[in-house]
């Protein structure tokens, strides 16, 4: 009894702030352009203070598990070509079928995952949660705009496609507070004291900012119908990637309890809000993309909490094949 207590304690806060938000975004009539300064907010200050602060006193030896990001980074993609051959085996067309791949793979590692899997197994899960979180988003904003130049939504020639992939994988405020971490780390640095007060501050205020900004998002996009195909994205999301990632590092080595049951974790959130701002900006699979974000958050309320349960009460074998 105790453990279901506690995962409620665990898990309540989180949907319970999604759920405020949705409740917000229905019943407030604001202007959705409102978000625009909380959303900036969020990518550019709060959850580069939060990577940052998460990176910045770990020692280099646990940045540089290669077979781990191998076997996660490898797991994400296999989730991704298999969302992207259901969908293109439904709607034989490349840009729908890409961000079909993205909503079966891109996992809410930004909003939810730290706060998350910190709060379940601990601050020695901030490592595999950092690593996961850095290679995803470099496989799978890589492979996007790659995709879709080649599909002709993006109208740019490959190379200056690769041009730009290398710019905004360089300029992104994530990777930026990535690098600076890791630099801090190497030369054991530390912030003066007002900045690190300031940086801790904002670090705090990321996961309630983003759990509210996702729910009042997905208020104000339309929920009157499901588009084809998302169910099955919602199972591969949820469960397949999820497994994928648990085979796969079981098959390669021991990584430990708390770095196996980390990424297990990270792979089983729901699907990304970023998966409907990437459906947004090249005006592809919009609705598809939002319903993936709405029922995905739902349904990982029942699929995150059995997750979890098991394996607090330890029933969940970290390695398949000791």
């Amino acid at each position: 009894m105790s453990e279901l207590i506690g995962l409620f304690n665990l898990l309540a806060p989180f949907f319970g702030l999604i759920g405020l938000g949705f409740f917000c975004g229905r019943v407030v009539r604001q202007p959705e352009a409102g978000l625009a300064w909380m959303q900036f907010f969020l990518i550019y200050i709060a959850l580069p203070c939060l990577f940052f602060r998460l990176i910045a006193d770990k020692p280099l030896d646990q940045l540089a598990n290669w077979p781990f990001i191998a076997a996660t980074t490898v797991s994400t993609f296999l989730a991704f070509l298999l969302a992207f051959g259901t969908g293109f085996r439904h709607t034989p067309d490349l840009p729908q079928s890409v961000m079909q791949g993205v909503a079966g793979s891109y996992s809410n590692v930004g909003y939810m995952g730290p706060p998350l899997v910190l709060g379940a197994l601990g601050a020695g899960a901030s490592a595999p949660v950092v690593l996961i979180f850095v290679f995803d988003n470099l496989l799978l904003f890589s492979l996007v705009p790659l995709l879709m130049s080649v599909a002709g939504v993006e109208k740019l020639s490959l190379a200056a496609t690769a041009r730009k992939i290398l710019w905004r994988i360089l300029t992104h405020p994530f990777n930026v507070a990535t690098m600076l971490g890791i630099s801090a780390s190497y030369f054991h640095l530390s912030l003066p004291q007002a900045a690190d007060q300031m940086v801790t501050w904002l670090s705090g205020a990321a996961a309630p900012c983003a759990l509210f900004i996702l729910g009042v998002t997905v208020a104000m996009r339309p929920l009157w119908r499901i588009p084809e195909g998302v169910p099955a994205l919602v199972v591969i999301k949820l469960i397949v990637h999820p497994v994928l990632i648990w085979l796969v590092l079981s098959a390669i080595g021991d990584f430990g309890p708390v770095w196996t049951y980390a990424a297990i974790t990270m792979a089983a959130l729901p699907p990304a809000l970023n998966i409907f701002v990437v459906a947004t900006q090249y005006n592809v699979g919009v609705e598809r993309a939002s319903a993936c974000v709405l029922i995905g958050t739902l349904a990982s309320m029942v699929t995150l909490a059995g997750l979890l349960f098991v394996i607090q009460i330890g029933v969940l074998p970290y390695d398949l094949f000791p």
